[in-house]
């Protein structure tokens, strides 16, 4: 009998050990980090057999049933979870512990385990991320401009027929031929004598998809480890058919292979094959693009790995992980960080490596690669000094009528002496590159140094938020080009020499009123634009988005916003890709129509934005005025999902439907045209977009 209780007590112990692992902490983290554990009475030195545990009282299972069911046999009650057992286990560990009041203050470093530090010493696993689909249908983003396919603001559907205009001159015919006429109304016909006519299109229609996770190994309170993973990353629907192969091209690049007869054309295709780079598509259908590490000390935080880079408002460094957003800023970092609580100080320094130039892997499986060289990588040094208030001590403020102040500094540093930058054959970054030949091609001299300082602030005050940012990119590069051994460009009288004088500048108030319903934005924002840049693939006026190429100046001055910094949802979102050499005016307002505790909600918002070019010469138009865009949206949100607790954030299920129309100003038409020139008037663009996701 003896024998029979010592096993069910150290199964009991067992289970108990695995409770402490991985439930333990979670209600730990619950509790308020300063709240004192309650009183509990003094335990014996050892647990009593799980036997003696009176069973815990069970309702009737079936109407006037009076007595509850007889206690299980002790083996069997370890067997299972015993929260009774595992309280108890508790209460003894922490008896166990060494404690100095209790011992006068002998306790020394080997005496104090991981929990007596954290509330949990063993890993635990937590997922966020969201699965989204988008659908959308974009209505003449070309604006009514025919422009040659290379040379276009936004490029026609492939399938549209139209006759280019080429420096304002009449070009050749682009598009099918292929439609009669009941599919089209073009007067262009064939010359074969079929009759048919040019195939008309303004629409190109589609959706895609995203599965994003973000797994978070908790090794404890104070180290984690943390990664993103995208599964089926902005995979197009339709795309990637069973029929569809790639090969290597001979010219570089990827060709597609001719279809095998099991599947001769694409309208017999059944099913989709999962995305493979180089077979079907040029991305895998798994991507993982972060993984990084932070340990928190007593003395401050260590980073290290590749993360995410957020900065301010997100103008110039941006995550990326709205639930919307497609572009990132991640870096491969080393950071370390501390600072003064009482002050809300926060001072971090960080040694990043933007691009190391070519890498090395010796011949043999799982072998490491290595950087090749140190003059060709360019290096980055960062600091921020930052105040910034923790979100509960900001809530407690702004609950009292106080005004918070949040402000901070991000500078860095960068520079580049050599660099291989070529995606030839002479290229040091080609993996079939002959090494010994590396010696003399494929480097460029760069000599790069630059400053690029970024300072935000934000106001906040009762229900009103005001927030800025400005940045800049001070310094010089001895050359742009890459063409290898470019020594040509620094003879006597060169103008090789550049200096970079970039500046942006970010704005954005809103009001909350209604119990938070209503909200009241505004967004301004100003990039610097560049009067002696053009694009030398167009008629002469640089359009923006493309290279630049600087004429008798030595000044580079446009400015770009990072990508998933918006402001609408047609010109600066897809016709010029970013906000860059412009600014813009955007008031709007979002409503709630319908708002439960729980996080469900209904609502729509309208949006206006007026947007300009910095500097005319920059604009096809050679005119300021870019376009006036309205658009309009109607929201629904579940109240499914743990990230419910905070009304402004989407989670659970998530939808919503958005209407915009681009109204193109004479900044994006043509200059006045002359007798011998062709005027083409623009016209308005439209989208409509459906966003469906689940957000967790």
């Amino acid at each position: 009998m003896r024998k029979t209780t010592v096993v069910a007590a150290f199964a009991a112990g067992f289970v108990g050990w695995c409770s402490v692992g991985s439930v333990a902490p979670r209600a730990a983290r619950a509790q308020a980090p300063d709240a004192e554990p309650p009183a509990q009475p003094d335990a014996p030195d050892t647990l009593p057999p799980p036997a003696e545990e009176p069973p815990p009282a069970v309702e009737p299972s079936t109407p006037g049933a009076s007595s509850p069911p007889s206690p299980a046999a002790p083996l069997d009650s370890a067997l299972f979870p015993n929260p009774a057992l595992d309280a108890r286990g508790l209460q003894q560990q922490g008896e166990e512990r060494p404690d100095a009041r209790r011992e006068g203050g002998s306790v020394t470093l080997e005496d104090i385990f991981a929990e007596d530090w954290w509330s949990h010493a063993r890993p635990i696993f937590e997922f966020h991320g969201y699965f989204r689909t988008r659908a959308h249908l974009f209505h003449n983003f070309s604006l009514g401009r025919r422009d040659a396919p290379d040379q276009a603001l936004y490029p026609q559907p492939p399938d549209n027929q139209y006759q280019s205009v080429a420096g304002n001159m009449p070009g050749n015919s682009v598009g099918p031929i292929l439609c009669n006429s009941d599919e089209s109304d073009s007067g262009t016909f064939t010359s074969d004598g079929s009759n048919l006519r040019g195939c008309q299109s303004k629409t190109q229609a589609g959706a895609n998809l995203r599965f994003r996770l973000n797994p978070q190994i908790h090794v404890s309170d104070n180290l984690r480890i943390n990664s993103q993973v995208d599964i089926l990353d902005n995979v197009v629907f339709g795309s990637t058919p069973e029929g569809y192969e790639l090969r290597p091209g001979d010219s570089g690049g990827y060709a597609v292979l001719p279809r095998s007869g099991y599947v001769p054309n694409g309208y017999l295709d059944s099913t989709q094959s999962p995305p493979a780079s180089g077979v079907n598509g040029l991305e895998d259908s798994i991507r993982v693009k972060r993984a990084w590490a932070e340990y928190t000390t007593p003395l401050g935080e260590i980073r290290f790995g590749r993360m995410p880079n957020h900065w301010g408002l997100g103008m110039v460094y941006n995550s990326g992980d709205a639930h919307d957003d497609d572009a990132q800023s991640t870096v491969d970092r080393l950071m370390v960080a501390s600072g003064i609580k009482l002050l809300d100080l926060v001072i971090a320094g960080m040694w990043d490596f933007p691009n190391e130039g070519a890498t090395y892997r010796a011949p043999y499986a799982g072998s490491e690669v290595y950087d090749r060289g140190q003059l060709d990588d360019v290096s980055q040094y960062g600091l921020i000094i930052m105040r910034s208030k923790s979100p509960e001590l900001t809530k407690l403020e702004l609950s009292r009528g106080n005004l918070v102040l949040n402000t901070g500094l991000y500078l860095n540093y960068r520079d580049q002496l050599l660099a291989n930058d070529q995606s030839g054959s002479g290229g040091a970054n080609v993996p079939d590159v002959n090494p010994t030949s590396l010696a003399n091609e494929g480097f460029s001299r760069r000599e790069a140094s630059i400053w690029l300082p970024d300072v935000w602030l934000q106001l906040l005050y009762k229900k009103l938020r005001v927030e800025a940012e400005f940045a800049a990119v001070i310094g010089s590069v001895e050359s742009t080009t890459a063409e290898p051994n470019n020594s040509a460009d620094f003879a006597a009288g060169s103008q090789a020499d550049r200096k970079l004088r970039q500046y942006g500048f970010a704005f954005e108030l809103q009001q909350k009123l209604v119990e938070d319903r209503l909200r009241l934005n505004f967004k301004s924002g100003w990039a610097s634009g560049d009067p002696d840049a053009f694009d030398p693939d167009s008629s002469g006026n640089l359009i923006p988005g493309r290279a630049e190429q600087q004429v008798n100046d030595d000044t580079i001055s446009t400015f770009r916003f990072h990508p998933s910094y918006r402001v609408d949802n047609i010109l600066n979102r897809y016709i010029l890709q970013r906000v860059q050499g412009t600014y813009y005016f955007n008031p709007s307002l979002d409503y709630d129509f319908t708002r439960e505790p729980n996080g469900q909600r209904i609502g729509g918002g309208i949006n206006v934005v007026w947007t300009r070019a910095s500097e005319f010469v920059q604009t096809p138009g050679h005119a300021n005025d870019l376009g006036l865009e309205l658009g309009g949206a109607l929201y629904f949100q579940s109240k499914d999902g743990a990230l419910n607790d905070d009304p402004a954030q989407p989670g659970g299920f998530f939808a919503q439907l958005q209407y915009s129309v681009l109204f193109p100003l004479d900044g994006l038409g043509y200059q006045a045209a002359t007798d011998a020139q062709v005027s083409v008037d623009t016209s308005a663009a439209q989208l409509l977009r459906l966003y469906l996701g689940v957000l967790f």
